[in-house]
């Protein structure tokens, strides 16, 4: 049976909820025509690169890199039509965030995929998600392939499950059946010129293209009616808190304490707080209840938003054992082509396990330090620079605890239950108890 779809132009939300707008807390419907219903059909504007430069739209997978600049340098790449690619690797264990688009918005997802491959004249689109999303996707795929909706057909390709899995250059090494999902080095030529195929290629986050499918249907002046001129528009977090996982959706420049909807008094009473995920650093509470929704108040209190991860770290759980965990589970995830990842984040693992677990006479703070610079800027990709901050911000924010462990060795609070997902954590909690 076929379904009548409502093509209307809808009225566009006002408010800072603009992704999630329509989603409720029940059961999800990704079906077109409750997409239709919420959104009406997209037209592409004439000159959809030019609206997305005015609109201030960045990337929104970590990088923070505006969207038109590269677009156009796809577009300005050669004479072979090129490829499109939405990114819903998420290889991130903390964020949610592209999962709940895929789930519960698909459609808006793949329209800013299709108006990518028209905009850039692309042969080719693709988009790249985990096993576990692919039925959804799918479903979405052959609902829009019965109603015409698109000009290029859609590919699906399924993403690896590992952290490194959704860095640009790994989705396009993944799609060509080069060496699996693992990096290119850095400044080898870049994907926009030579991708899947040897093709230009553009790799968008899928959040990033559900904002390009708004902006498409109610323009760049809408979009910035929210957020700052030198960050406008909004963002979807992925809150690890008390309640958590949760995803809202903030408004860029807003307080970041006040759009995680954290209780002032649960940050207060935390150890510290985690932004940008394990790639990110660790700020104090007192610090991140003053820092707003900006990449760039991140970075001066020495972290990141990167992709949106927010996570409370409680006073009952050992702020250096979730380091010690996060950091091996981060030096299993290298691409292991560098010696930074295979000698300096194991170096560095080790150390953390050590100070975590180990007795009073483990390793100085200096150590750690010194591993952290030797890892830094050297690696053929950024995966060992996140690390480095990671355990570099942690060190700061977590002294006092640092100190306790280095007089009396590992506390009591170091095998209670982990706030921060990792694979095989309490195997090795284990193995190290034991040595």
């Amino acid at each position: 049976m076929s379904l009548t779809l409502s093509k209307d132009a809808k009225t566009a939300p006002q408010a800072g909820r603009r992704l999630l707008h329509g989603i409720g807390g029940g059961a999800p419907d990704p079906g077109l025509r409750t997409h239709m219903e919420r959104w009406g059909e997209v037209r592409p504007p004439r000159h959809l690169i030019d609206e997305l430069e005015a609109s201030g739209l960045v990337g929104h997978g970590g990088a923070w890199f505006p969207v038109a600049t590269k677009w156009k340098a796809v577009a300005s790449a050669g004479r072979r039509r090129p490829v499109v690619v939405a990114n819903g690797a998420e290889g991130e264990p903390a964020s949610k965030k592209d999962a709940l688009l895929l789930s519960h918005a698909p459609h808006l997802v793949l329209d800013g995929l299709m108006l990518a491959g028209s905009a850039l004249g692309a042969q080719q689109a693709i988009v790249y998600v985990p096993a576990t999303h692919m039925p959804v996707v799918e479903a979405a795929v052959a609902e829009r392939r019965a109603h015409h909706l698109d000009r290029i057909p859609i590919e699906i390709a399924e993403a690896a499950d590992t952290f490194i899995s959704g860095q640009e250059s790994a989705v396009v090494n993944a799609l060509g059946g080069r060496r699996g999902a693992i990096p290119g080095f850095v400044g080898l030529t870049s994907i926009r010129e030579r991708g899947v195929g040897g093709r230009p290629t553009l790799v968008q986050n899928v959040e990033t293209l559900a904002h390009v499918a708004l902006i498409a249907r109610f323009g760049a002046t809408w979009f910035r009616h929210v957020g700052t001129a030198d960050t406008p528009g909004t963002m979807l977090l992925t809150i690890n808190g008390p309640d958590g996982p949760l995803i809202t959706e903030a408004v860029l420049g807003s307080s970041l304490l006040t759009a995680t909807g954290l209780r002032p008094e649960a940050v207060a009473r935390a150890q510290g707080v985690l932004l940008g995920g394990y790639g990110g650093g660790w700020v104090t509470p007192a610090a991140f209840s003053e820092l707003t929704v900006s990449e760039k108040t991140a970075r001066r209190a020495g972290a990141t938003l990167g992709a949106g991860v927010v996570a409370l770290l409680p006073p009952d759980i050992c702020p250096l054992a979730e380091m010690a965990d996060v950091v091996r589970y981060m030096e299993g995830q290298g691409a292991g082509q560098c010696g930074p990842c295979v000698h300096g984040l194991a170096d560095l693992a080790d150390a953390m396990e050590r100070l975590a677990y180990g007795g009073a006479s483990g390793p100085r703070v200096e150590r750690l330090l010194e591993i952290c610079g030797l890892v830094e800027g050297r690696g053929a990709c950024r995966h060992p620079d996140g690390v480095a901050r990671f355990v570099r911000t942690g060190l700061h924010v977590f002294s006092d605890e640092v100190a306790s462990h280095q007089r009396r060795g590992s506390c009591a609070k170091s095998h209670a239950a982990r706030v921060l997902p990792v694979a095989n954590a309490t195997a090795r909690r284990r193995l190290v108890a034991k040595a």
